[in-house]
């Protein structure tokens, strides 16, 4: 299997922004990465592989965060697998 390519971003924020919250820089990244992959798996944009792969967690790492921001794991309601099963 070939290594993964990476790609690097950069954001500059006031130093203000990690005492406010009581985090260090690696602390706040890391937290970014799953609060954003969280909402685009909320958002069905993404599956639950590729946002464990974006908040760098293992797939059932990234269930268990779910719980921490009220997200379920399943990405359909009651009413879209009973329509999913009748065929409508």
């Amino acid at each position: 299997m070939g290594k993964t390519k990476t790609v690097q971003v950069s954001l500059d924020l006031p130093q203000s922004v990690f005492s406010a919250l009581r985090q260090d820089p690696g602390s706040f990244v890391s937290e970014m990465r799953l609060a954003a992959a969280v909402k685009r798996y909320e958002m069905h944009e993404i599956s639950q592989a590729k946002a464990a792969e974006v908040a760098g967690l293992s797939r059932s790492e990234f269930l268990s965060a779910l719980a921490r921001f009220d997200v379920s794991p399943f990405q359909y309601d009651a009413i879209a697998v009973v329509a999913e099963v009748s065929g409508e």
